[in-house]
């Protein structure tokens, strides 16, 4: 008994030493996914009491015409199922974002593409469940009000019945640009306004507080490269622009209480890319940061709240074969 009692005691002992002991502030990280050989681009959302997940299966980071989305759930963030598989036969469907519609519908906003040193073609798809989120349809090209192009909705926000996502359209010769669209369907797009920062906009997260004020987190991949946080008031024609002290890559971002943002994204290093969370202010200055197991080709966070935890969904290749991971952070670690 007593040596069982010592060694109990020389183990707190070096657990503490090394930081190694586990409390209530410490993030659980799990590989939830791998079974494509490249696995990545998650989005995460909760829908009736599950848990689901977007990831982007192909043979390669790269567009290869290989891409297809899977979709897959889980009751408790232990085991996860496959419930749907999205995919065009000769394109490449590329990362998908969740959302509910407000018909009560998973909505699964995508862009296909065929890709031939350089994409040829590129337009935003949409698939949705039905209402027990346990079928989905295949996927239908949307309807844009705006001259086609290259062109890609990267996230979609629903707000007050309607859905509002920022589409960026690819121009080599005259810059990348990026709109604000909004649709009452998920389908029928129409444009509200142009977002001007500069330096070739492109993925970009949508967030409105509770004063319908809009929030919009730009990546950028030219000029500085710096992201960008955009600001509306309503109806979202006229924008103010702050830039970031880092660079984005598949940013998300949540508010955290009334004063603080939580941005999840690519961390670009010399020593190679990390994934990390940012808490910062309204205005984007970074106060706080985690960094998560993550290495190589790695980012697009999926992120919610549940049980005082932010749940916080990302790919990474730091273990070889590149993997979808899901940490939960208690929300009290966050604040500190």
């Amino acid at each position: 008994m007593m040596n069982h009692l010592f060694l109990t005691l020389i183990l707190i002992a070096f657990s503490i030493e090394t930081g190694f002991a586990q409390d209530a502030d410490t993030p659980k990280t799990t590989k939830i996914w791998d079974q494509a050989p490249h696995n990545a681009f998650p989005d995460m959302i909760r829908f009736r009491g599950m848990f689901y997940v977007a990831v982007r299966e192909g043979n390669n980071h790269m567009p290869d015409n290989s891409g297809r989305v899977r979709i897959i759930r889980s009751r408790d963030g232990e085991e996860w199922d496959s419930v749907a598989l999205l995919e065009k036969e000769g394109m490449d469907v590329r990362e998908a974002r969740l959302s509910v519609t407000p018909e009560g519908k998973i909505m699964v906003l995508t862009a296909v593409g065929i890709y031939d040193q350089g994409y040829q073609e590129l337009y935003p798809m949409v698939a949705f469940s039905d209402g027990q989120g346990g079928n989905f349809s295949t996927l239908q090209r949307t309807e844009l009000n705006i001259e086609p192009g290259l062109d890609w909705i990267w996230s979609l926000t629903w707000h007050k019945g309607i859905g509002y996502g920022v589409m960026y359209t690819i121009n080599e010769e005259e810059g990348w640009e990026t709109h604000l669209l909004r649709t009452r369907d998920g389908i029928k797009f129409e444009k509200v306004s142009g977002i001007d920062t500069g330096g070739n906009p492109n993925e970009s997260t949508l967030r409105f507080d509770e004063n319908d004020r809009l929030y919009v987190l730009v990546r950028r991949e030219s000029a500085d490269q710096m992201g960008v946080l955009a600001k509306s008031e309503y109806p979202y024609t006229d924008w103010s622009y702050t830039k970031l002290t880092v660079r984005l890559g598949g940013p998300n971002f949540l508010f955290f209480g009334k004063n603080n943002l939580l941005i999840g994204t690519r961390d670009y290093r010399e020593t190679g890319a990390k994934t990390v969370l940012h808490r910062t202010d309204l205005k984007g200055n970074i106060e706080k940061t985690i960094e998560f197991p993550s290495g190589g080709d790695t980012s697009y966070p999926g992120m919610l709240y549940h049980k005082n935890k932010l749940w916080l969904v990302y790919y990474s290749s730091h273990e070889e074969k590149t993997s979808i991971y899901l940490s939960k952070i208690p929300l009290p670690s966050l604040r500190k």
